[in-house]
């Protein structure tokens, strides 16, 4: 099922009088995914007695460990050095809804792979409990001649407060990249292409009801993977 928006996919569009952000009323879809159980040395390539949560030093696979708050230059983010994503069997249809059978919940690490499209004008990434949108995550190519990316919530039909200041934008129109999204009691944490890119402290805080993923506009998929750390 679509989600019921006038727009289009629930993103926000250009109107003459700028950026306007749609309509948050969102339809339940069905979709399938694989859990896998790894432990978290062998997920993140670090000893798992560094018991980390929120903030400090991440321990990872090299001797630039920084994660998260105040990021270095170009900090490693944990979980392998990916340069390229992994090759699929089939590409994912897009726009791409993934069910989440056991909502959200500390240590779920979600691996997304894809292509961005060469004339790509933004792309998006929703985190959804019914009509309540927990996590909106959407970069911009051109903003009035500027990268930007924005991350907001809705909640009973009310966005939040949009957070846009960051000085990285890693997507680039017409290459791959490769996501990964750290799930835990109080943020979710993303990183892109290995490298630590934001949190985004948790809005909606029925974490367990958060039972959507999807990922639309202008790119293509190659994987969604679920692990849950031990």
């Amino acid at each position: 099922m679509e989600m019921s928006h006038p727009a289009g996919r629930g993103s926000a569009h250009k109107t003459a009088g700028g950026w306007k952000q749609p309509v948050c009323v969102w339809s339940s879809p069905v979709s399938r995914f694989q859990t896998i159980r790894m432990n978290l040395s062998d997920a993140l390539d670090w000893p798992s007695d560094g018991n980390n949560q929120s903030g400090g030093l991440w321990p990872s696979n090299n001797s630039n460990p920084t994660w998260p708050g105040q990021p270095a230059t170009n900090p490693t983010w944990p979980g392998g050095n990916p340069s390229q994503p992994a090759a699929p069997q089939n590409s994912l249809v897009v726009p791409y809804k993934q069910t989440l059978p056991q909502g959200i919940y500390d240590k779920l690490l979600i691996t997304i792979a894809g292509t961005i499209k060469p004339n790509a004008k933004m792309i998006t990434l929703d985190f959804l409990a019914g009509n309540d949108l927990a996590f909106h995550f959407n970069p911009r190519f051109n903003e009035d001649g500027k990268k930007v990316i924005v991350r907001n919530s809705c909640v009973s039909t009310k966005w939040g407060k949009e957070e846009r200041e960051l000085q990285q934008f890693p997507f680039v129109q017409g290459q791959p990249f490769e996501m990964k999204i750290l799930c835990t009691n109080n943020e979710f944490k993303v990183a892109i292409n290995n490298s630590h890119l934001l949190e985004f402290k948790h809005r909606f805080t029925n974490l367990r009801a958060i039972n959507v993923l999807h990922i639309y506009n202008d790119l293509t998929l190659s994987n969604v993977q679920m692990q849950t750390l031990s």
